[in-house]
């Protein structure tokens, strides 16, 4: 029989950098989960991914046993990467701060996929354009 979960707790953790430290620790703390085997299994799973910021979705259970999933980082994230920059436009629209490649675009959108609502890849890459360009980022190609 499968175990009742009790709570579904959403984060967005560093790879490789949990601590239970807020976030992570209240939020886990207070449905009893133990943190420290949270940052532990978190942080060897995520070793290689450094400076992402990833979504983390973890499922407890009335035994106070919990699984997690991680998802793919936040396409603002990986777009910020390709554009070497430091944060986006204040105001978008109106100011073209950086600059990605068609290429970009594509290796985002295919990294993306698993966690849009669409399983076309065409349609992924134009949610991704439509990300940047609201960053403003301009698509070059």
């Amino acid at each position: 029989m499968a175990k009742a979960i009790k709570a579904q707790i959403k984060l967005h953790v560093p790879a490789a950098q949990a601590n239970p430290a807020p976030p992570v620790g209240p939020a886990l703390g207070q449905h009893g989960v133990n943190i420290m085997q949270f940052c532990k299994q978190f942080n060897d799973q995520t070793k290689g991914r450094d400076g992402l910021i990833l979504p983390v979705v973890i499922s407890v259970f009335e035994d106070r046993t919990f699984t997690f999933i991680i998802k793919s980082p936040p396409s603002s994230v990986l777009l910020k990467r390709a554009a070497n920059l430091a944060k986006a436009s204040g105001v978008s629209g109106k100011e073209t701060i950086g600059k990605v490649s068609k290429k970009q675009i594509e290796e985002i959108a295919q990294l993306k996929l698993p966690d849009l609502n669409t399983d076309s890849l065409q349609k992924a890459i134009k949610i991704i354009e439509g990300t940047a360009r609201s960053m403003g980022i301009a698509v070059e190609g």
